[in-house]
């Protein structure tokens, strides 16, 4: 938004400047309000609507910078108390201060299907389930964070394209009003296409920062994508690695009822 404002006005004030002296466009103040009182009604809908565009984008853009900011901090604090952590249960009452880390969200899912498996404790039954959920919650996560991205793509591909409809249709007019007036001056025929032309300057300035914020945050995203892959293979590594070396359990030698063996491994407990 403070760029496209910015456009806006010295796109103005230029004009101003290449108006001759006694023209009618002589200082940027007066110059500034005789274009927003000349400027046709279809240039006028391009840049409002390129003016509420700018004003999203902006909302997105300022909003992934601190959700991605804070799901960066988080997933690294997260990370290490996963790899110091003993016990499942220790980590899973934690996981409440890492909401934004998408590798929290991971683990909670995962823990639940093995909290339904086991009864949250000892080691698991079948590591398929926990595979599935695995894959279901990395796969959500990766989506909340391509949130509005699709937004930002639809502008910065656009927004040229509306801000050349300004421009296109100014032209037309300016050409319609030389072809009334009969004058075929510069003079009679500038002032029309350089209003025409503000319109495409806005929509490149409004573009612009949606292509260069699009791309940028799709590079985090695979980086976050690659970090919650890596993340649930460390999960479920260390889930089969404790189940293969849980003891069986073991039987009364009366035949009684079975008496489990406790796993050396405290992840567990």
């Amino acid at each position: 938004m403070p760029i496209f404002t910015a456009a806006f006005l010295f796109a103005l004030q230029t004009d101003s400047d290449a108006t001759p002296a006694g023209g009618g466009l002589v200082h940027g103040s007066s110059a500034l309000m005789e274009m927003l009182n000349n400027i046709g009604p279809i240039a006028m809908g391009v840049m409002l609507v390129l003016l509420f565009a700018s004003l999203y984008s902006w909302t997105v853009i300022l909003g992934k910078i601190s959700t991605f900011s804070k799901a960066t901090k988080e997933s690294r604090r997260f990370i290490r108390t996963f790899r110091k952590a003993s016990r499942l249960q220790d980590i899973a009452a934690l996981t409440g201060d890492f909401k934004a880390s998408p590798l929290a969200q991971v683990f909670e899912d995962v823990y639940e299907t093995y909290k339904r498996q086991t009864g949250g404790s000892g080691p698991p039954r079948n590591l398929v389930p926990l595979e599935r959920s695995a894959q279901t919650a990395a796969s959500e996560a990766v989506t909340s964070l391509e949130r509005r991205l699709p937004w930002l793509a639809t502008i910065a591909s656009t927004s040229p394209f509306v801000g050349l409809f300004g421009t296109v249709m100014g032209v037309v007019d300016a050409f319609h009003g030389l072809g009334t007036a009969g004058a075929a001056t510069l003079r009679a025929v500038a002032p029309g296409i350089s209003e025409a032309l503000i319109t495409t300057a806005a929509g490149l300035f409004v573009a612009v920062p949606a292509v260069v914020a699009y791309n940028q945050f799709s590079a985090r995203i695979r980086i976050f994508a690659s970090a919650i892959d890596d993340f649930s293979r460390e999960l479920l590594n260390s889930l089969e690695e404790v189940r293969a070396v849980a003891p069986p359990r073991a039987v009364a030698p009366e035949g009684g009822r079975e008496i489990p063996r406790e796993v050396e491994r405290g992840l567990y407990k």
